[in-house]
């Protein structure tokens, strides 16, 4: 891993403008803010990549949610989503703590790293194909930079799709025809296995759609294949 070129990456994360639309809506959530949080100070940028750069797993998030991470600046940090994450990345033995309030409370991921398919909040979180699309360099960058990963967890159905279509365009071998997603699928691509699993949502959440026993196995399963190293070379 090139340390410093990852580091420039994420600065160019978080210069991005590149989408009228979101730059528009992140900006002014950040100026108006949530009641509860009308004493924070919104990040209100695209947010960068967080966690382990030499991990062997990465997480791929839909994009950040309008009050959690546009606010906090971190991903998956400072709602119920996140909440959900990091608890079940420290029953792992992936993260430090079960919890992620904000960029200075001590939260440290081990051999892991977040990202998402889309870094700027959009409206009622449904990116257009069209910012989905202009925001996948920042993805393909990271597979460039990103030598030790070997498992890839997506959130969600957004999620497998983009890291999917971005494995095939990079001439990587993704199954014909396409795997279909399903909570706790896996796909062998190339030196990778793609592992599915229900977005944390509240939507999913509260409904029992996903259950902490179901989202438990994900990263029980994740930890299971980089350390058995049976995954191809």
């Amino acid at each position: 891993m090139n340390a410093s070129a990852f580091s420039k990456l994420q600065t160019s994360v978080t210069a991005c403008q590149r989408c009228p639309r979101l730059v528009k809506w992140r900006e002014k959530v950040a100026r108006e803010k949530r009641a509860a949080f009308r004493e924070h100070d919104y990040w209100g940028k695209p947010v960068p990549s967080f966690g382990d750069p030499n991990g062997r797993i990465l997480v791929v998030g839909l994009a950040p949610a309008a009050h959690g991470a546009n606010r906090t600046g971190r991903m998956f940090t400072g709602d119920r989503s996140g909440n959900w994450l990091y608890r079940a990345l420290h029953k792992a033995g992936f993260s430090n703590q079960p919890h992620s309030i904000s960029r200075g409370d001590g939260l440290e991921l081990k051999d892991v790293l977040i990202t998402a398919a889309v870094r700027c909040a959009p409206p009622a979180n449904k990116p257009h194909p069209s910012e989905r699309d202009t925001c996948r360099r920042w993805m393909e960058r990271e597979f460039d930079l990103l030598h030790s990963v070997r498992v890839v967890v997506t959130l969600g159905s957004f999620a497998y799709l983009q890291t999917l279509r971005i494995l095939g365009d990079r001439g990587d071998s993704v199954p014909r025809p396409r795997p279909q997603f399903s909570h706790g699928s896996e796909a062998s691509i190339g030196s990778l296995i793609v592992l599915a699993s229900y977005h944390p949502s509240q939507q999913n959440t509260f409904t029992g759609k996903l259950t902490e026993e179901m989202f438990d196995h994900i990263w029980s399963r994740a930890k299971q294949l980089v350390e058995e190293d049976t995954l191809p070379c």
